[in-house]
């Protein structure tokens, strides 16, 4: 049975390991050169500790504002008709994605230039950053969806020449059983990879080596700082728990946006036929 005709279970199973941990460092004082060498090396840095709980609740409150409110522009996508959705908390844990909210919402706006989180980003790059793409994840309990292995600069928007910053923050404690991170190390030194329409946009489950997979666990306010090209993904929640984060994508000020024909020949299939 082709693994996108798998149940959820036997996904989470067969797709992901839960045995290695990546390495968190305390705060983001603890990046220095040593610390930037080792994310060009492996793909990521994990920060138990950047945003403080006042952000992460002030994070929280400012969702649900945009949920039950006034979106004031920022777009909501459900994982059911939002004609079918009876209840608030129905409301709530029908949605799967909120994005495009940072200019119509002030705390969230905030969050994203975050002087702290800024400063990492920008270690990173080598060079100012520009924020390029803001969302909310949101796994509810019960059966929250998976999110399949992907590279970030395979979807269209972050498609630029240099390799952009993925910023992601654990609003709710992010753990093994709600649908914390998960990644390839060192996968971004393969370049683009051509990713199918499957069960998402996503790499050929065949292609993951998910012996490899290392989990990325993390308390509220933790942030996990990885390179678009970096193979990751999240499987479900099977849990009883909320699995909020925000992601923020930052590019490098003097990058521009790939052409069309180079973001074909790097993240499709049209130059092999391959499928899937």
């Amino acid at each position: 049975m082709a693994a996108n005709e798998k149940s959820p279970e036997e996904i989470a199973r067969l797709l992901y390991q839960y045995d290695n941990m990546a390495i968190r460092l305390d705060s983001p004082a603890a990046i220095g050169p040593d610390e930037i060498k080792l994310y060009h090396e492996q793909g990521y840095l994990a920060v138990t500790r950047v945003l403080s709980g006042d952000d992460t609740n002030r994070s929280i409150q400012a969702l649900m504002s945009i949920l039950f409110q006034d979106a004031n522009g920022a777009k909501i996508q459900f994982t059911k008709p939002e004609n079918e959705i009876i209840t608030a908390e129905e409301r709530e844990l029908s949605v799967r994605k909120i994005y495009e909210f940072v200019h119509g919402n002030r705390t969230l706006y905030e969050i994203a230039h975050h002087p702290e989180l800024l400063a990492c980003v920008e270690k990173l790059l080598g060079e100012e950053a520009v924020l390029i793409q803001d969302m909310a994840l949101l796994k509810p309990p019960h059966g929250g969806g998976e999110k399949p292995w992907h590279q970030d600069m395979a979807y269209g928007p972050l498609a630029y020449d240099k390799a952009v910053v993925g910023v992601w923050i654990a609003l709710d404690e992010a753990a093994l059983d709600n649908g914390c991170m998960h990644l390839i190390p060192r996968s971004h030194m393969d370049g683009g990879t051509p990713h199918y329409a499957k069960r998402d946009w996503q790499v050929c489950d065949d292609n993951v080596q998910v012996e490899r997979d290392v989990a990325v666990p993390l308390p509220p306010g933790g942030v996990l700082f990885f390179h678009g090209l970096l193979i990751h993904g999240t499987p479900p929640n099977f849990s009883i728990k909320r699995r909020r984060a925000l992601q923020f994508h930052y590019a490098a000020a003097s990058s521009v946006k790939m052409s069309p024909k180079e973001y074909k020949r790097m993240f499709t299939n049209e130059l092999t036929g391959a499928t899937c």
